[in-house]
């Protein structure tokens, strides 16, 4: 993890060339600043580790890692490359204390695809499959839906994020799901015990 934001945040400090804002979409007017997000903004950090510490089988937790830090270098290369901003919006961060905390910590270039986004989408398939492996209730698997889309909407409630950040950042954790999970199933290696 530490060399994951040792990256990061190198790569928003030294980016290949000025950030491009990244368009707004009438999506983006739909979903209005809502500071309470933030709590759903942060609850990532919780629900990206569900699905590793369910996963019992050590060769599929070294598949997930090794899958989920390729979707991470994928998109470092994208904001090195090709960096994206957020359009600068006329708001007073200082009235919102959360709010202001990631607006002062993060630096323009990484606005598309939403990494924020990428990595629920993609917990968010695997912690499907695990839930389904171990026969967990269905209510169970909806609230891990539920759980992903509210994170997905708090990366626009709280202005990190525009509509085509959210649509490139499932994008990406579909994709990188996806072939890490077909590859899974390919090898069958059991998910959970």
């Amino acid at each position: 993890m530490t060399l994951f934001f040792w990256a990061y945040f190198t790569v928003l400090e030294h980016p290949l060339r000025e950030p491009v804002v990244v368009p707004t979409l009438w999506l983006d007017a739909w979903v209005p600043l809502a500071p309470a997000a933030f709590a759903v903004y942060i609850s990532l950090w919780v629900y990206v580790s569900l699905a590793p510490a369910l996963i019992s089988n050590l060769r599929a937790l070294l598949h997930y890692g090794l899958w989920v830090s390729a979707l991470c270098l994928f998109c470092l290369a994208i904001f090195w490359c090709v960096p994206t901003q957020t359009p600068v919006l006329d708001i007073d961060w200082s009235l919102y204390p959360g709010l202001s905390l990631i607006k002062g910590m993060d630096a323009a270039g990484n606005a598309l695809p939403s990494l924020h986004v990428g990595s629920a989408v993609f917990s968010a398939f695997w912690l499907h499959r695990v839930l389904t492996t171990v026969n967990a209730p269905a209510w169970l698997r909806w609230i891990n839906v539920v759980h992903c889309a509210a994170i997905a909407w708090s990366t626009m409630a709280t202005r990190q994020h525009v509509a085509w950040d959210v649509i490139a950042g499932a994008a990406v954790g579909t994709l990188f799901a996806w072939l890490s999970l077909r590859s899974l199933q390919w090898g069958k290696a059991p998910i959970a015990a």
